[in-house]
This record gives C-alpha cells, sequence and structure tokens, in this order.
C-alpha cells in the first residue's frame, strides 16, 4: 500500500561500517552499500503536477532532493551518485499515474525554459548574428549573379564603380534598354526575352530586399551590442563585438578565455588544417578587428592631418 505522508522513512536506524552512497531521482532516493542493497530509503508522496516542475528544474540545476539531503545527513559518510540510479537495476518502475504526472511538468519546464531564454541576451544576439551570416551569405551569392547577368547584356556598363546601383536600377526598369539609357551605355545587341527579362528583374528586386533586410539586422546587433556590451563594442565595433561573443559562446565566457584562445579565436578551419599539417595561424577573428580598427583610425589621422595642413581653423573650430 503506498505511504500517505509526504515523505516516508523505512528504516529509522541503521549503523554502517562499510562505505555507501546515495542515490536518488525526482520520488525515491536510497542508500545502498557496495552490493547493491538497500540500507535506507525515503519517498516523495505528495506529487503535484506544480510541485514537479519544481523539483525536476532544481534537479535539472544539480540540486539534490529533499529526501536526498535527508539521508546526506543521517550519512555523512555516504557518497552522492545523481546518476547512480542509471547503473541501478532495481529501481522501481513508475506507475501509469506517475508517468502522465512527470509527462505533464516535463512539457511545463521545457516551455518555462524557452520563456526564460527570451530573457537571455547571449542566446539572441546568437541568434541575431547567426541569422545575419546567413542573410550575408545568400546576399552575396545573389549580388553577385544580378551583376554578372546585367553585365552579360551591357558589356559597357562598369560592374565597378555601379555595382550598387545596378540592382536598384534593374528592378525599377521595364526593359533592358531602359536600364542602358539610365546608366548611359550603348543597348544590348542581344534582348533577353520576355520572361527573362522578368526574371533578371525579380531577381534584383530580391537583391535590392535582402540589401535593406540585411541592413535592419545589423542596426538590431549595433543596438542590442551597444547595449549589452558597450566597451567591446567602443573598441572593436558593435558588430565585431557581437560575433566574437557569439563565437566564444557568451559575455561571460568571452571574459573569461585566455589570451592563447582568444587569439586564434573563429579561427577553427585553420586549425583544423593544422592538425592535418597546415602551417598553424597565428591569429583569428579579434585581431582581424583589430587590425581593421587600425587600418581605419590610420586613415582617419591621415585625412585629418590633410585638413589640418589646408585649414587648421576647421580643426579648432
Amino acid at each position: 500500500m503506498t505511504p500517505s505522508l509526504g515523505i516516508v522513512r523505512l528504516k529509522h536506524e541503521v549503523h554502517v561500517e562499510e562505505p555507501v552512497r546515495i542515490i536518488y531521482d525526482w520520488k525515491l532516493a536510497r542508500v545502498i552499500d557496495d552490493d547493491n542493497e538497500v540500507i535506507d530509503e525515503l519517498y516523495w508522496n505528495r506529487i503535484s503536477t506544480k510541485a514537479l516542475v519544481n523539483r525536476l528544474y532544481d534537479l535539472q540545476s544539480g540540486r539534490m532532493s529533499s529526501e536526498a539531503r535527508s539521508l546526506k545527513e543521517r550519512f555523512p559518510d555516504a557518497t552522492v551518485d545523481a546518476l547512480g540510479v542509471l547503473s541501478y537495476s532495481g529501481w522501481p518502475e513508475l506507475s501509469e499515474e506517475e508517468v502522465r504526472k512527470f509527462t505533464a511538468a516535463s512539457t511545463r519546464l521545457a516551455k518555462r525554459g524557452v520563456a526564460d531564454s527570451s530573457g537571455d541576451i547571449d542566446r539572441r544576439l546568437d541568434m541575431l548574428v547567426s541569422a545575419n551570416n546567413e542573410l550575408r551569405a545568400s546576399w552575396t551569392t545573389l549580388e553577385a549573379r544580378c551583376i554578372e547577368w546585367v553585365g552579360l547584356f551591357l558589356s559597357e556598363l562598369d560592374l565597378d564603380t555601379d555595382r550598387r546601383e545596378i540592382p536598384v536600377i534593374v528592378s525599377s526598369s521595364s526593359s533592358i534598354n531602359e536600364v542602358s539609357e539610365k546608366f548611359g551605355v550603348a543597348d544590348t545587341c542581344h534582348q533577353p526575352s520576355e520572361d527573362e527579362w522578368l526574371v533578371l528583374k525579380s531577381h534584383a528586386q530580391t537583391v535590392v530586399d535582402l540589401t535593406e533586410t540585411l541592413s535592419n539586422h545589423e542596426e538590431a546587433i549595433r543596438v542590442l551590442a551597444n547595449d549589452y556590451l558597450p566597451s567591446l563594442s567602443a573598441l572593436i565595433g558593435p558588430i565585431g563585438a557581437a560575433k566574437l561573443v557569439v563565437l566564444a559562446g557568451g559575455r561571460e565566457r568571452l571574459a573569461r578565455m585566455p589570451s592563447g584562445s582568444l587569439q586564434v579565436l573563429g579561427a577553427n578551419a585553420a586549425m583544423a588544417a593544422h592538425r592535418r599539417g597546415a602551417p598553424l595561424l597565428n591569429m583569428g577573428r579579434f585581431y582581424f578587428l583589430c587590425l581593421q580598427l587600425a587600418v581605419a583610425l590610420a586613415g582617419f589621422v591621415e585625412k585629418s592631418l590633410d585638413i589640418w595642413r589646408e585649414k587648421p581653423v576647421l580643426l579648432l573650430e
């Protein structure tokens, strides 16, 4: 018969001399010896879904159950084995009612975890940066294809100087001749079919839309990174700071990362190649970002000096 008490102690006083260990799960804790003989045990009997959710959360966080703590007080020399249940063959099976409550509690716990994760800035930065990287990869391929496609018809078009304007103008034009007229180049010798032109125009519109989406993504990253990583954002920029945090697995892990690991952070492919015999890479994304910053600062200083030489009063004002 199942006891009605919240915690049931089957054996009140036990004196043992041999080493014992405590194994437990969410409903039961036992003290067993080296021969897997049960010396003492405590049951949790007041099972409700809400209480079970809290209990499973505590166990997931590495805490012991109240029954295991009580047994630890009775057997202070016992070894606590949180995973001992997995190798113990005599553990009692769950009843149908207990399985139902455990399933319901697990579902609630999972939903709580998803809800709590929205407050994890590291996770949100990971989502933003990963989505931005995927969009950037798609945009790079589509944009290059659009430029190459238009250049196939308009051979006189400067694909480097007019690169940014090409998708915008193509998407807003009604024909390839209108595109050539806006750029001031000769018309194509071979006109695309109507269906081909519509596909090309749609492709260019996709590039334009992706460009705007990328801009919105990067602006969201800047806002979040400037608030969450103000010092690092000031040093290497908010986009670079967000990427470093994502590569490191979080702000706290990045702060604790040794300098040697930080030096090659983001150079996973190079490190894997080094294990196969390639030369060792001595810098990763952080050093690359710092190099970019140094080049930008050098350009700014040089430009400022040029202005100073021409009009010194401007800088003073």
